[in-house]
């Protein structure tokens, strides 16, 4: 992707279905990386996928819209929802309204659990990449250097890491990374 047109940020990842499905690397991230450690973001792109996270996200994003109709259903029917707000019930219009008001207070604190799941899919990402590259040193260097370029912060408060941080950062990867068996070790069937 010729994302240099636009900005320095480096990214990379997977996106859509059957035949159209791809990897998608930012220029900038080719322009960064050296070959091992471009082959280390590729093969974590590729756990992605090999993992399902893509069909996983989608089918949670699906039942939670589903769970924003229902509420919309059942709110439109009560009374005090309307004159809570100072509306005569009976409209679909306010209910639809204040539901589009009030939807990212309540899902604000429902937040830490996405980003919960996704960083659990990143770990996920990242063992596969070992595994497939068979060490470690590559990801770790290229996570260094994304780091680095899209100025990120190394040490957030864990609190504002659980609101706003979809992923682990770069020490948390790191230390999961050191910390898992080695791949030459989690290949090996004795």
């Amino acid at each position: 992707m010729d994302g240099s047109k636009r900005s320095r940020h480096s990214n990379a990842f997977f996106t859509g279905f059957g035949r159209f499905r791809k990897i998608v690397l930012f220029d900038t991230l080719i322009e960064q990386l050296r070959e091992s450690e471009l082959a280390a973001v590729l093969a974590h792109e590729i756990g992605h996928y090999r993992k399902g996270h893509i069909p996983k996200t989608l089918v949670w994003s699906a039942l939670s819209l589903l769970g924003g109709f229902y509420a919309v259903a059942w709110l439109s029917g009560q009374e005090w929802f309307y004159r809570a707000f100072g509306f005569e019930p009976g409209n679909l219009a306010p209910a639809f309204l204040l539901f589009a008001l009030l939807t990212g207070t309540i899902t604000f604190w429902f937040t830490p659990l996405a980003n919960l799941w996704s960083r659990r899919f990143e770990y996920q990402a990242d063992a596969f990449a070992a595994q497939a590259m068979g060490e470690t040193t590559s990801l770790i260097g290229a996570l260094r250097k994304l780091n680095e370029k899209n100025l990120s912060n190394l040490t957030p408060h864990p609190i504002y890491s659980g609101f706003h941080y979809s992923h682990p950062t770069l020490l948390e990867r790191e230390k999961a990374l050191h910390d898992a068996p080695s791949p030459v070790q989690a290949g090996r069937k004795d």
